[in-house]
């Protein structure tokens, strides 16, 4: 607002305080407030016909065309529904500004809505917010033409450019029902969260797949590097099917770090409930060790103690050994960022709660546009580089200083 026009306003309350009316009446349900901005948005139409007709309502008619009565138009807004009578002319020409054709809704009420979507509400929920704090009401209809307004947001988003290069990169994945084909089934959404080299989170992408496999996570990781994403020095997984295939066919200098915390579980599954807080701080004594050498020997004590009753938690680790103790090269604060996928499931969680309220998704893109809103909000509070990074950055700079030295 400029210096003019808030002379204007304050000359305006100084006579409503004045004239001694009860300033509360301007904001209830049909009070002066809602009353002048009906009368003020109608002044203003019947303004724009006498512009387009070339002549006022009072004058003589000097145009082939003329006014032909009026209809009428709800708008949405802040302070409720908003009867307007619109003036109409007999060749239908008139283009009003104001309140264009077929816009229904002025004040943010969009924002409104897309902000409480955002934040997990259901559609029926949405209205009756809207209804309580709004005198609003407004149709399931309306909420989605809303809400996909943010479709072209996402499409934008999930094909931005990314940067060169991230440190850490970690997957995960959630499930969620979906109608497909007449038919309701569970999809896997795949995220990816960065790490970039200031040390703060940033959502790559996001996929939706009913498999998983080392053909699907190829796609994704070169979808990633046509985006710019030309290196990464770490990528941290749970065990996904197929994925340490792809790492090496897109990325073949990445380092691939199981999640130690996903390999602890799946081990104790095997484990009867008694027994388990034993192997628990027996399996402490490999991911603790000083380096990869007594890591070996503690699994090697481990065997000698449980392979003749639970045989199969030692293979597991036999199998993985080589993406499981990668994080013991480095020093102990960097080997809790890497460790574990703690971090993207801290934005799994986040997404569960936005998500509790939709048993069912009508499509992908209804899946797509309330997860990007979650990131949306999210991103808004990663300010802060994730823990132990001041500590973590310089020893990368130097272990990693052949890949690192191109892009800096």
């Amino acid at each position: 607002m400029n210096k003019e026009d808030k002379i204007k306003c304050d000359a305006i309350a100084d006579q409503l305080i004045k004239s001694g009316m009860d300033v509360s009446q301007l904001f209830n349900k049909d009070g002066l407030l809602r009353q002048l901005t009906k009368s003020l948005l109608e002044k203003a139409l019947e303004g724009e016909m006498n512009y387009h007709l070339g002549y006022s309502k009072n004058q003589r008619n000097i145009s082939e065309n003329s006014r032909n009565g009026h209809s009428s138009k709800t708008l949405l807004t802040d302070n409720g529904n908003l009867s307007l009578s619109v003036p109409r002319d007999r060749d239908s020409s008139f283009e009003p500004q104001i309140v264009a054709k077929r816009v229904t809704k002025i004040n943010g009420l969009d924002e409104k809505i897309i902000s409480m979507y955002a934040r997990g509400l259901s559609v029926a929920d949405i209205q009756s917010q809207l209804l309580e704090l709004y005198d609003t009401e407004v149709s399931s209809g309306f909420i989605s033409e809303v809400t996909n307004s943010v479709l072209e947001d996402v499409y934008s988003w999930q094909n931005r450019p990314l940067e060169d290069v991230y440190p850490i990169v970690y997957f995960d994945c959630i499930v969620v029902k979906v109608r497909q084909d007449k038919q309701i089934i569970n999809k896997a959404v795949y995220v990816a969260l960065g790490i970039n080299m200031s040390g703060k989170k940033e959502v790559l992408g996001l996929w939706m797949s009913k498999n998983e496999g080392a053909k699907y996570w190829l796609s994704v990781l070169t979808e990633l590097k046509n985006r710019g994403l030309q290196d990464i020095l770490i990528v941290c997984t749970d065990n996904l099917k197929g994925i340490n295939q792809s790492i090496l066919a897109v990325y073949p200098k990445t380092e691939h770090q199981l999640c130690i915390v996903h390999q602890i579980r799946s081990s104790l599954r095997y484990i009867s409930y008694k027994n388990r807080k034993e192997v628990a701080r027996d399996l402490k004594t490999i991911y603790t060790a000083v380096n990869e050498e007594a890591a070996m020997v503690a699994l090697g004590v481990f065997k000698e103690k449980y392979d003749s009753v639970y045989p199969q938690i030692s293979k597991s680790w036999d199998k993985h050994w080589d993406n499981l103790i990668n994080f013991l090269k480095y020093p102990q604060k960097i080997r809790t960022v890497i460790y574990t996928t703690n971090a993207i499931e801290s934005l799994n969680s986040q997404f569960r709660k936005v998500i509790k309220n939709k048993k069912l998704f009508p499509s992908d893109d209804a899946v797509y546009k309330i997860l990007y809103l979650a990131i949306r909000n999210l991103e808004k509070k990663w300010t802060m580089p994730v823990r132990n990074w001041n500590e973590s950055i310089p020893y990368f700079m130097i272990h990693f200083e052949d890949r690192l030295g191109a892009y800096l």
